[in-house]
């Protein structure tokens, strides 16, 4: 089954590149358009039938919950708190662990990233692919800062090179995935920490890319952020 009604929002990063800003929020919170990011997440989500939301919290986590109080969705969403970062893949690996997911594919997004996109044509992407995992792409206007993609005709994905000086071309991952069995590719047995660098290599041929043409952007950096709430006064999020 490939309906998507779970997702995992990664959102614990400490955002040392957005300092003075995260002395006081966690990265997840920063706002756009007067809006935490994780709020924007969560509502996207929910608009298009997501109805399990884990979110993981380590840094100014206290906040995290304040503001989904505030935003009447702390009801709606299975937080998970980390005392030491587990990593992006650790902390996939930890959930399914704990949590079973046996009612369709599952969404995994980096979430301190600025996304707006059409996330019902990439759940129906997902469905209607041959392939068990889905991974959005972008085209970047600066690939050496990204995990950049390489694929075949088809857009199955051949060859992934993560932030590299010179990599072979602009099309990037956007650090958000569907997988339709996501126990079996965050192996239990296995010490996983980064999903770029211990998931995705080995795991190539099962994996087809859908390059969205809406808006992402990584605000990783004061420069970065701040081109985003430019970029995202026309959007209404």
């Amino acid at each position: 089954m490939k309906q998507v009604k779970s997702a995992i929002l990664l959102a614990a990063g400490l955002g040392t590149r957005l300092r003075p800003l995260t002395d006081t929020m966690p990265k997840c919170l920063v706002p756009i358009n007067q809006k935490p990011l994780l709020i924007i997440w969560i509502e996207q989500l929910q608009a298009v039938g997501i109805e399990r939301i884990f979110v993981n919290t380590h840094y100014f986590a206290d906040a995290v919950v304040d503001t989904l109080i505030q935003y009447k969705q702390l009801d709606n969403i299975i937080l998970i708190h980390e005392e030491k970062l587990l990593g992006t893949a650790g902390t996939v690996k930890h959930i399914t662990q704990n949590y079973i997911f046996d009612d369709g594919s599952v969404l995994v997004a980096h979430a301190d990233n600025v996304c707006i996109c059409d996330w019902k044509a990439f759940f129906e992407f997902h469905q209607c692919s041959d392939k068990d995992v889905s991974l959005m792409a972008f085209e970047t206007d600066k690939p050496s800062l990204c995990g950049i993609l390489e694929c075949d005709e088809y857009y199955n994905l051949l060859a992934f090179h993560e932030k590299k000086e010179n990599p072979p071309g602009n099309l990037a991952n956007a650090a958000i995935y569907l997988f339709s069995d996501l126990a079996g590719f965050f192996n239990l047995d296995t010490e996983l920490f980064d999903i770029s660098l211990d998931v995705i290599p080995n795991i190539l041929p099962k994996i087809k890319v859908w390059v969205t043409n809406g808006y992402l952007r990584d605000i990783g950096s004061l420069e970065s952020y701040q081109q985003a709430l430019r970029d995202c006064i026309t959007y209404k999020v």
